[in-house]
């Protein structure tokens, strides 16, 4: 199994050694090119789990302009397009490999206190926390709880493992179960479960991988 687990978020505007925006190029051109090199080593059974998030309802992909060359950076909105990518990715992958044997999904691991939040305003993680605890009581569950390590990794680990391949193969998976469709015109809070439909779109998701090829110059 390979569990693409590497992920920055809500970082200042800046750029990888290779030029790249920052979150897109560590988010998701990293993955992409570490996954489809190694490829050819996976055998029959092998998974592949793409670390997204629930991030990805910020935003959908931007195939015209990936590293804010012409758009105003704003940094959830980039962390919105890299998570949307990570879906996008496992849709992709699990087409031209599913044949084979190996399968690949998206994972939201849920709300975990780590650094990946290195970056935020403490004040705005705060007014995020809050919101969702508001939310959770509105929908009569209890206010908000981060989830331990174990908990978060408890999504991958069902995905790579536990689950049937074509239950989860090119799906977003959370709470160790597949996520539902949630329509555009349908608010989702910080709380609630599902994926956008954007997210799962095969053209979406081939039009990344052309674009992608482009930037990092391979092919796959």
């Amino acid at each position: 199994m390979v569990i693409a687990n590497a992920g920055v978020m809500a970082t200042p505007f800046g750029h990888t050694a290779d030029g790249f925006e920052t979150q897109f190029g560590t988010n998701h051109l990293g993955h992409f090119v570490l996954i489809n090199r190694i490829a050819p080593l996976l055998r029959k059974g092998s998974r592949v789990i793409n670390l997204s998030s629930a991030g990805h309802r910020f935003s959908n992909i931007d195939l015209d302009d990936p590293n804010f060359e012409r758009t105003a950076y704003e940094p959830f909105l980039a962390y919105g397009r890299s998570k949307t990518a990570n879906i996008l990715l496992a849709v992709a992958f699990d087409r031209r490999h599913r044949s084979r044997g190996v399968r690949a999904a998206a994972v939201h691991p849920g709300v975990i206190e780590t650094e990946l939040g290195r970056h935020m305003d403490p004040a705005r993680r705060q007014a995020l926390i809050d919101q969702i605890s508001k939310e959770q009581v509105a929908e009569g569950k209890e206010s908000f709880r981060w989830k331990t390590v174990p908990q978060g990794a408890a999504t991958s680990v069902w995905a790579a493992v536990v689950a049937p391949g074509d239950e989860i193969g090119g799906r977003y998976c959370e709470n160790c179960h597949v996520g539902q469709i949630v329509p555009e015109n349908v608010t989702i809070g910080g709380a609630s479960e599902g994926v956008r439909a954007y997210a799962l779109d095969l053209n979406n998701a081939e039009a990344l991988w052309k674009k992608s090829e482009e930037m990092v110059g391979e092919r796959f």
